[in-house]
């Protein structure tokens, strides 16, 4: 499997992104977004899918986080889509389950080719560390929209806010390293019966 690491920039009026992955990294990450509540869930990406990530991000923060929060979430999936390459040979689906306390989440994704979210968090407060907590439905839509992934993220419990979306980055991690990792079965097959993906 040839290397799968990406770069990419994204420039818009409203952000400046830039953001480079290794898919085959052991979770080293550097962030500078402005948005520290991120950094520290991005982190739980790098940390527990084993991919190295380094993001930064200029963004209109003065008027609030949403278009940086969307635009790093667009930017992520477009780098993911890029390093996974042509995805012969990998597991393609992925699945966790993590608690943290009394919070459990789970996620579950398929490296489908066809964009698909269903997010279900009901969040027990609406702002966490000065972040706005509706922001991580805009995030995963922009990923899995950009990525071409399906992507079911349920939190099943919890009553900590902070958990709640801590147990959903750190399955999202998981169930990420889970469907990109080489099936030595597979080789260079495709894992659809489609021939493509």
């Amino acid at each position: 499997m040839a290397d799968r690491k990406a770069t990419v920039e994204r420039n818009t009026l409203e952000t400046r992104i830039r953001a480079e992955i290794n898919l085959d990294g052991d979770g080293q990450a550097a962030f500078d977004t402005g948005i520290p509540f991120l950094e520290h869930m991005l982190d739980q990406i790098a940390r527990h899918g084993l991919i190295d990530l380094n993001v930064r991000c200029e963004g209109d923060t003065h008027i609030d986080d949403h278009h940086s929060v969307e635009d790093i979430g667009i930017t992520l999936g477009q780098a993911f889509a890029k390093a996974v390459g042509d995805k012969k040979g990998i597991n393609r689906y992925g699945h966790a389950y993590v608690p943290l306390d009394e919070a459990l989440s789970r996620v579950v994704i398929d490296f489908s080719g066809r964009p698909g979210l269903e997010f279900n968090v009901d969040y027990t407060r609406a702002i966490v560390g000065g972040f706005d907590v509706d922001l991580f439905r805009e995030f995963f839509q922009g990923f899995v929209n950009h990525a071409q992934v399906t992507l079911h993220v349920d939190n099943l419990r919890g009553m900590n806010t902070h958990h709640q979306i801590e147990t959903v980055f750190k399955a999202f991690g998981r169930a990420l390293r889970m469907a990109l990792t080489a099936d030595p079965r597979m080789a260079d097959q495709m894992p659809s019966t489609k021939g493509c993906l």
